[in-house]
């Protein structure tokens, strides 16, 4: 059994796909667990890189219990120690992690780099314990089923996000999807159930119909086919700007305060745009970082220009 820690976000579990690939590809004999946060069974689904998944807390001992001991344990969540002991609690034969000097029976890896892109990094660590991996390879195939609303040609917006300080303004997006209506598009302002009451207030600033919120009806499932079968998304660096890149969307997602160099889609890839002030901050603060007030409605506007420049051009 091989067993795999990520116990994070939407956005930390995409990026960490072409690590999952990686895995996959290297032992197809074993049975591959993944160990994640409650509700993101769908994307362990979408990869078709893993077998079983098993939810827990962040940090939580895994001990033996239901998933037996494993063969291989691999760290996705951190650099350690708590992540490493985590996982070495299920007293695995063999440990894949970046090295820490409080866990000896990580030594065998390499360090950690704090600068390192998100999606690199996991590939990093694989390649240097002899397992090839790419991190190109981020795109995920969702289902067909059911949504509340057809997508097709529409715009999504999304203000939310879950953490404040990643968090655009709802004004400016409001701006922003008051312009993509006047322009003549569709506009849906989409969320999660908590997020309904800002992706109404979105959608009364932008002047759009009642029907134009879908925040709180949909699943993960029902949103990711939301996402695919839309025209555009944006939004600011949350989970649903990685599922857009996932799915082939064409994006726009405003950065701050973390660098599109962390974080952000692959460089080869146009139909996905950033705006970034160039400025960092607190990714964890309780409120916006005040690098996104310099991010302008015009700045994304252009971007969203660009985008149907560059979609013209491969269409």
């Amino acid at each position: 059994m091989l067993v795999v820690l990520r116990v994070l976000g939407l956005g930390d579990l995409l990026a960490a796909v072409p690590a999952l690939r990686a895995l996959a590809a290297a032992f197809p004999g074993h049975r591959r667990v993944l160990v994640t946060a409650a509700g993101l069974e769908p994307v362990a689904r979408w990869t078709g890189a893993v077998d079983e998944v098993v939810t827990a807390v962040p940090l939580a001992p895994l001990g033996p219990g239901p998933l037996g001991r494993p063969a291989v344990a691999v760290n996705l969540h951190g650099s350690g120690p708590q992540s490493h002991r985590a996982l070495l609690a299920a007293d695995p034969d063999r440990l894949i992690a970046f090295a820490h000097p409080d866990v000896p029976r990580s030594a065998d890896g390499p360090p950690w780099d704090p600068e390192a892109h998100e999606r690199a990094r996991w590939c990093h660590l694989l390649r240097h314990h002899g397992i090839p991996a790419d991190p190109s390879l981020v795109d995920v195939d969702v289902p067909d089923g059911p949504v509340p609303v057809d997508p097709a040609g529409a715009t999504l917006v999304h203000p939310g996000a879950a953490r404040a300080a990643v968090r655009w303004p709802a004004t400016r997006f409001a701006a922003v999807a008051a312009a993509e209506h006047a322009a003549g598009r569709r506009v849906l302002v989409t969320g999660s159930p908590a997020e309904r009451d800002l992706a109404r207030r979105v959608a009364r600033l932008a002047g759009l119909p009642r029907d134009a919120v879908v925040a709180g009806r949909t699943d993960l499932d029902a949103l990711a086919r939301l996402v695919a079968g839309a025209a555009r998304v944006v939004s600011s660096d949350t989970g649903l700007a990685h599922l857009a890149v996932a799915v082939g969307t064409p994006s726009v997602t405003v950065f701050g305060p973390v660098s599109p160099a962390a974080w952000g889609p692959p460089p080869d890839r146009p139909r996905h745009r950033v705006v970034w002030s160039g400025v960092e901050g607190d990714p964890w603060a309780p409120r916006p970082d005040p690098a996104l007030a310099r991010v302008t409605v015009a700045a994304v506007l252009a971007e969203l220009a660009a985008l149907d420049r560059v979609t013209a051009e491969v269409a």
